[in-house]
């Protein structure tokens, strides 16, 4: 099977598969996939569990959850990529610009406080802020793996924070949801993304 991003260096993977060098050398991608959701639905409890008043949303916190996530499984977890990726039609950001590009990100969100004030603002506006923000790591793609499952799960813990439940995807058709992405990545747009995420906020 050949590898589903494009990547000059393949070592990542198993050879000639698109399963990530692991651990425990598993070669099956149903038994790797299951595992990985073990330990996302693992690390749910243990971070909503973790949320205070002076929680910091910051790219430390954000490296942190895919460090803690899956660093029993992948030697990679937590460490921002310094390679190109791509992805079909989609370039995500190049490896020489993840660490400044994510920099700028965090900087941004630092100034809205992390979004941490959204409370009782209408659920519009923070909709609005929590899909700019979402896209903006979208096409940033900064881990190896697992870029999408780490992002949902960081603006989870934010909207915790603010008194809503878990961003609900579950109306949401899978490919919705990666046409939007793919719409972020290629005309930073995210309308798609801002439509579905207010459609999955709930108090």
């Amino acid at each position: 099977m050949a590898s589903k991003y494009q990547l000059k260096d393949n070592s990542f993977y198993i050879n000639g598969t698109d399963i990530p060098v692991n651990k425990f050398k598993i070669d099956d991608s149903d038994m790797l996939r299951e595992i990985e959701k073990e330990l996302l639905e693992e690390a749910y409890l243990i971070f909503f569990d973790e949320i205070e008043e002076g929680t910091l949303f910051d790219e430390n916190y954000f490296k942190n959850l895919h460090k803690r996530t899956f660093e029993s499984l992948y030697e990679w977890a937590g460490i921002y990529r310094d390679f190109n990726m791509a992805k079909g039609n989609s370039r995500f950001c190049q490896g020489a610009f993840i660490e400044s590009s994510s920099q700028k990100i965090f900087e941004e969100l630092k100034k809205e406080n992390y979004l941490k004030d959204y409370e009782h603002e209408p659920k519009e506006k923070f909709a609005k802020r929590l899909a700019y923000y979402q896209c903006e790591l979208i096409a940033l793609h900064p881990f190896y793996e697992l870029n999408g499952r780490v992002t949902r799960m960081f603006f989870d813990m934010i909207v915790s924070y603010n008194g809503y439940k878990f961003i609900n995807y579950s109306t949401v058709q899978p490919k919705q949801y990666i046409e939007a992405s793919i719409e972020c990545v290629q005309f930073a747009d995210c309308e798609a993304l801002e439509k579905i995420i207010l459609n999955g906020l709930e108090k």
